[in-house]
Order: C-alpha cells, then structure tokens, then sequence
C-alpha cells in the first residue's frame, strides 16, 4: 500500500484548523503578522544554509517550512477578509506574465511560446526589459499611495544589512550613481578605513562606529561590483573561521591545554597550521565550494 500523499489544498485545510480557536493548536491561535516574520527570515535562512551544503535531501523539507510561512500570512489575510493563499497565487502569476513578454508575447499563459531556448533570449535585454517593468510596479504604486516614486522603493527594511547594502547599492548603480570601476571602489575602501583610523585615534567612539558602517557598505559595493553576493561571501568566512577555530580548538585539546591558558601566540600557532592543512587540503575545492 502506497504511502498518502498531501495535496495543497490538504495544506491549507491544516492550517485552517490549526487556526480554529475552538479545535485548533493554543500556540498556532495565538500567532499574528509580526510573531511570524522571526520565524519567516529563520526559514529562508535555512533553505539558503540547506543549499549551499548541497543538502538535497533536506532541501523538500526546508522548503516545506518557507511555504508554510506562506500558507500563515494567507490564513491571516483570509481571516481579516483581506486576501487568501489563492490571490497570492494569482498575484504572483499575474506579475510573471507581466514580466515575461519575450516569453508570454500577449501576457497570458496560451501564448507560451513553443521550443525556445534560453540561448534565444538576449540575457542584457531581458534584465533590462525586467527592471524597467518593476520600476512601472513601482510607480504605479507609488502613485496610489500619492508619494513619490524612488528607485530604491520596495528594497525591504528587514534584510540583513549587508544583503540590503548590496540591494540599494545596486538599484542606484542601474541609474549610474557609481564608480566607472572597480579601482574606484578600493580607493573609496582606503578612505574609509582611513577615516576610521582618524577616528580612533581621535578617541570619538560613536564617529568610528559611523565609519565602520561606510567601511561595510564600501566592501558591500565592492562585492557588488564583481558579482558577488556579501551575505554569502560572509558566511562562507564565518564556515571557514568556524572550521580552522575548531582546529586550534582539538589542537589545545591534544596538548592538555585550555584556551585560557593557552595565550595568543600558542593559538596562533595552532590557527596558522589549521590555515596551511585547510589551503592545502586536497579536499579545499569540496569543502570550500561555496567560499569566494
């Protein structure tokens, strides 16, 4: 007998009744738009983190929960009479379509074109042709909301900063607010680091801090410039941090000494070895496949 198999529809039964004040469950009753976004950003989190190990088979999973958070927010819009998962859905269509002309030529699903390849879509023109329909988006609701339009409206507070660094940075680099090169951005590095280094010797605490930040959002636009994402150049140096650590860590450990007594130049040792075996390890490529 074959295992059951769920459908959408079953899903959204579920949180239906999970959402029952009578029946459902005491902690799913008592949740609301703004318990649930924590819980969103750890999902989306976990499915980044799931893909970058090339956890295939946790991925189902990972996903699962990411749609979940979807399936919540329906369930609070259906509830306050405001939308359902199903105008989420048609929503969502809708604005692909839209977005899609060099592939749905009249804007509806029936006129898919028939055997084109990726190879006959002009890459630049199409992100080109992207861009400027979310920027209509983008003035058409601004223009309901009786504000003014901006190229940065619709970059979401909540990001991770470096990820909403790298957003902004870009949306104005499309209208050519931007270094002609990357040269240009190492010289804009040095001045900041500089300008933190004033700073510091200054004794000023809180003009150091300000600074570090305009250092973070220069590195931010220097990943940006060559076509890297910073919250995953970051995370795969906290991995690697993370690994040579625990090697300094087993080091001490072997030695019978703790990292209390073991001093700087001890551990130092100890991370400086872990770097040369990490580097010249023949499995680096594998381990550090998702590193920059």
């Amino acid at each position: 007998m074959s295992e059951q198999r769920f459908g959408l529809d079953d899903l959204l039964t579920l949180m239906a009744v999970l959402r029952d004040p009578a029946q459902g469950c005491p902690w799913d009753v008592r949740q609301d738009w703004d318990t649930i976004v924590p819980h969103t950003l750890e999902e989306a989190y976990e499915v980044a983190d799931a893909i970058e190990r090339r956890a295939f088979d946790e991925l189902p999973g990972e996903l699962g929960d990411l749609l979940f958070q979807v399936v919540y927010y329906s369930q609070f819009g259906a509830e306050e009479d405001r939308f359902d998962f199903h105008d989420v859905v048609h929503v969502l269509t809708a604005k692909m379509l839209h977005r899609h002309p060099h592939v749905f030529p009249d804007g509806t699903l029936a006129s898919r074109r028939q055997g084109i390849s990726a190879a006959e879509v002009e890459t630049r023109q199409v992100h080109s042709r992207w861009e400027t329909l979310k920027a209509e988006e983008r003035d058409a609701r601004s223009a309901l909301a009786s504000a003014q339009a901006s190229v940065l409206d619709d970059v979401p507070r909540n990001l991770p900063a470096l990820s909403r660094a790298a957003k902004l940075s870009k949306r104005a680099a499309r209208v050519g607010f931007d270094w002609p090169d990357t040269r240009g951005v190492l010289d804009k590095l040095r001045e900041e680091l500089g300008e933190v280094e004033e700073a510091l010797v200054a004794g000023d605490r809180d003009h150091a801090m300000e600074e570090i930040g305009d250092l973070l959002f220069a590195t931010v636009n220097l990943a940006r410039t060559l076509g890297a994402d910073p919250e995953r150049c970051l995370r795969a140096t906290n991995g690697k941090f993370e690994r040579r650590f625990r090697q300094v860590e087993a080091a001490l450990a072997d030695e019978g000494v703790s990292l209390t007594e073991a001093g700087l130049d001890r551990m130092e040792r100890h991370w400086q070895a872990a770097k040369h075996r990490d580097v010249h390890s023949p499995d680096r490529k594998e381990n550090n496949a998702n590193e920059p």
